[in-house]
């Protein structure tokens, strides 16, 4: 990767998402940090900029297909063309299919799935013209019937139709374009609560390692602690 790359990270303001920014980042790429609110990516930008890497921050809900165009217009606005996507953003709501609520339901669906799928239809066009890019699902195995679907349901459902889009988008990809997902398996974040057992630097890692494989890297691929996992 060259110190021109320019990788955006949903999510970006905290967890697995600052923490890829960080690494991306010390690697000389431009990264986008996105949020939901403009506010929390601008204060994510703060501290990303004690390291003096080039950096933009855009508020991005990305349960809202308005709010992805709108930053695809102001990146394109500024002439910023994104190499690398990390799909980081998501929401774990509780419950069963059956008693998870309406609203809960369909916020899961559209964050966790159609989230990434929007994002990528904004930015892997030009990737596909440029004949370079990397996206990353972040994906987890509640979301693999290799693994048995568990936990919450409107999260577990929503995440195994997000391995199903990485297929897809990952058919459409030529030159060196690839799609991925990473399970970055149970970690120390807000989501994963302090009972989890791993740190969120090392999941990171893992992300930013996927995001920044050479061209004989396999395409469409469910990775898990840097080796390919079964769907």
């Amino acid at each position: 990767m060259t110190s021109l790359r320019t990788a955006l990270i949903t999510g970006a303001n905290r967890g697995i998402g600052l923490h890829v920014a960080q690494q991306l980042a010390v690697r000389g790429m431009r990264v986008v940090l996105t949020a939901r609110t403009a506010e929390a990516a601008q204060q994510a930008l703060a501290e990303l900029q004690m390291s003096g890497a080039p950096a933009v921050a855009l508020g991005v809900d990305v349960g809202d297909v308005a709010s992805i165009r709108a930053a695809a217009d102001e990146l394109a606005r500024r002439q910023i063309d994104v190499d690398i996507l990390i799909n980081n953003a998501g929401i774990y709501p509780e419950g069963g299919l059956l008693t998870t609520g309406d609203a809960d339901l369909r916020r899961a669906l559209d964050v966790n799935l159609l989230g990434p799928v929007h994002c990528a239809r904004a930015w892997m066009p030009g990737m596909l013209a440029r004949g370079f890019g990397r996206v990353v699902n972040l994906s987890s195995g509640y979301g693999c019937f290799s693994g048995g679907l568990g936990g919450p349901a409107a999260y577990s459902v929503s995440k195994a139709a997000l391995n199903a889009a990485t297929l897809h988008l990952a058919a459409d990809c030529r030159e060196d374009v690839k799609v991925v997902a990473v399970d970055p398996g149970w970690v120390r974040t807000r989501m994963g609560g302090p009972q989890a057992p791993r740190v969120v630097d090392d999941a990171a890692a893992d992300v930013v390692w996927a995001a920044t494989l050479g061209a004989d890297a396999p395409n469409g691929v469910l990775w898990r602690r840097r080796a390919v996992a079964p769907w």
